[in-house]
């Protein structure tokens, strides 16, 4: 029997923690017998009988090991959506193992803000910080880690944000963790709104409506007014909803301004088009009139996951889910520039092994996020969006040539060996590797490119020695990879993952950090 199904049956006819932010408030006692899990306060239920879930996720398989002799360069798309990890931290609340394909490595990892090294300006949207260090998950191996921070647009600077809400208020919404939680989130909102910023909601179900005309953001009552009046029922018109939404957008549509539509949902869309890539074209028209997208996910059971990515990507915006009142505060508020307001459009990382250097590597998650290697200086492919003062992240496993473990054998009939890139010296020089970022300034059409050789200069001797963030982020990484049971992390232990993240939690303002170290634990009971 696979391990998951055994943890479900372990967890089976007994209590579980369940997230419960909007009934208990945070630093309160939620009962008897509850107790905090991380920031967010939790409560006491027992376990109902597993009821068959129509979850949907892309279906993916984890990155294999690549010889750096046939395949020298990787190419990927940023990604610096979170719904993942919310998913997840839920799933292993409410005393399950989270499905295989909803574990994107990436997103864990990219959930959690890092203070890498900041650019100097707003004419370099992000500075490249690379950390060469040991890998603690397979003997011999070593990790390249790659953080970029983007420029801190002041709060002061920001541009206005007009934003356009679609509001799925279908009968599928209408359960406690969907419309009820999608509209105490909206009340948040009015912390972040400022003069110049408007506001437009629709909604959807078996035909679409404008529940708020375009309303002055500093006119709270009014607003909260209409989120107040939302309530669910019907079937799901999912694209006419959509064309409503941009039609308002457009309506409040200013260059000079952040524009943004910002789909609430479960994604079941039952009524109209339904096709993916029928919707992704209409995304991906509105995209290039200056409107982008962003995916709010909700509920489980019924939650189209795979769309919502979809789309999401489709609109240049953010894919997020919504598990809890914390979760949308994280969102709207502490997170805010981040996720609203963009400074670089299609950004684009590849590596190039050194294959005198190095034998094979493999990249961790970012899986549904490859690119062809032509990808890269192509324009016209899409790819992610940084935001004002976000972090992303990326991590290799390689190993040196020479090193114990090495699963690709060298080929007898190989070719002669390329020469290296950035200024043709032979690859038997120093470099481990050579890293390229592409990117554009938001709407721009034409990329820029920083570039910058990886070399034992950028090695620190342990894991131990590795910075903070960097130690931080190995740990995340290594907790998706057991969530999935990929084979390719080799023996960690939980007990391991979750002393690493320990020590590296820093000053943890919000308890994010360690409240992940807690889902380590439960998910290490559940695996029992």
């Amino acid at each position: 029997m696979e391990w998951r199904s055994v943890a479900r049956l372990a967890v089976s006819g007994v209590f579980f923690w369940l997230a419960a932010c909007d009934t208990a408030p945070e630093n309160s006692t939620a009962g008897a017998g509850a107790r905090m899990v991380g920031p967010a306060a939790t409560t006491l239920y027992s376990l109902a009988p597993p009821t068959p879930s129509r979850d949907r996720f892309v279906e993916f398989t984890a990155n294999k090991w690549q010889a750096a002799a046939e395949h020298p360069v990787s190419t990927f798309s940023i990604d610096v959506d979170t719904a993942s990890y919310a998913f997840v931290r839920r799933q292993l609340r409410e005393g399950r193992l989270p499905p295989r394909d909803a574990v994107r490595v990436e997103e864990m990892i990219n959930y959690f803000p890092y203070e890498y090294a900041a650019p100097g300006s707003a004419a370099e949207p992000f500075r490249p910080t690379v950390t060469v260090l040991p890998s603690p998950w397979n003997e011999g191996a070593r990790l390249l880690h790659v953080g970029l921070k983007g420029w801190d647009l002041p709060r002061a600077q920001r541009p206005p944000a007009k934003l356009t809400f679609l509001i799925d208020v279908s009968g599928s919404m209408e359960p406690r963790d969907r419309l009820p939680l999608i509209k105490r989130a909206l009340q948040q909102l009015g912390e972040g709104l400022r003069p110049g910023d408007g506001v437009a909601i629709v909604t959807y179900a078996g035909q679409s409506a404008v529940a708020l005309p375009p309303t002055e953001g500093h006119d709270v009552k009014t607003i909260l007014a209409a989120v107040n009046s939302l309530g669910a029922g019907g079937s799901t018109a999912g694209e006419a909803g959509i064309r409503k939404a941009y039609e308002l957008a457009e309506h409040m549509f200013d260059p000079e301004a952040v524009n943004r539509v910002i789909l609430a949902t479960d994604g079941d869309f039952n009524v109209g088009e339904r096709d993916p890539r029928r919707l992704e074209e209409l995304i991906v028209a509105k995209r290039k009139t200056g409107v982008y997208l962003t995916v709010l996910g909700v509920g489980e059971g019924n939650l189209n996951d795979a769309l919502m990515q979809r789309l999401a990507q489709a609109g240049n915006g953010q894919a997020a889910y919504l598990d809890s009142l914390l979760e949308a505060r994280k969102v709207w508020i502490q997170e805010l520039g981040s996720t609203m307001f963009p400074i670089a459009d299609d950004v684009k990382i590849q590596v190039e092994f050194n294959p005198a250097q190095v034998a094979e590597y493999r990249l961790v998650g970012y899986e549904t996020r490859l690119l062809d290697r032509t990808d890269f200086a192509n324009d016209r492919v899409d790819a992610g969006e940084v935001g004002s003062g976000h972090s992303v992240t990326a991590i290799y496993e390689f190993r040196p040539v020479g090193a114990p473990g090495i699963l690709n054998e060298p080929l007898r009939y190989a070719k002669d060996q390329p020469k290296a890139s950035g200024g043709g010296e032979a690859v038997q020089s120093d470099e481990l590797a050579f890293l390229r970022l592409r990117y554009k300034q938001p709407r721009g059409e034409q990329s820029a490119l920083i570039e910058r050789a990886v070399t034992e200069r950028d090695a620190v001797p342990s894991l131990e020695a590795a910075p903070e963030d960097v130690r931080f982020a190995v740990a995340v990484a290594g907790f998706g990879q057991m969530l999935r049971g990929d084979e390719s992390i080799g023996t960690p232990s939980w007990d391991g993952v979750a002393q690493l993240a320990e020590s590296a939690r820093g000053a943890d303002p919000h308890g994010w950090r360690a409240e992940f170290v807690q889902l380590v634990h439960l998910a290490q009971s559940l695996e029992e």
